[in-house]
């Protein structure tokens, strides 16, 4: 089945990895103005800003940053971008990989703006 999810061990890493991740890129004491969060579904993961929306503060806006997506068969990681007309696109500039730190380390090091404009 296409649909499957990650294996809880391949879970419980990515969850690891992206929490340190997300801690990193966020200095604590602007947490309270932007976030970030990840969300797993199936053998997606979208990476995603989130920031109090400007007419109410109660209410947190999303805005997708990057989508890794695990292949089945290769069990290697690729790395997506999101275009204007909200289209997952694969970003080539990186080739998939098996560690997971490979697509990170990719965002951090993006020289296009494609994923922090």
């Amino acid at each position: 089945e296409i649909n499957m999810p990650l294996s809880e061990f391949t879970r419980k890493l990515i969850e690891t990895r992206l929490t340190e991740y997300c801690d990193r890129k966020i200095p604590i004491d602007v947490r309270d103005q932007v976030k970030l969060i990840y969300k797993i579904v199936s053998y997606k993961v979208n990476l995603i800003e989130t920031r109090p929306y400007h007419r109410d503060p109660a209410i947190w806006t999303e805005t997708p940053i990057a989508q890794f997506r695990l292949d089945r068969v290769t069990k290697k990681w690729s790395l997506y971008w999101m275009d204007r007309n909200s289209r997952w696109r694969l970003y080539d500039l990186i080739k998939p990989s098996a560690d997971f730190d490979d697509m990170l380390k990719a965002l951090d090091d993006d020289k296009t703006g494609i994923f922090w404009g």
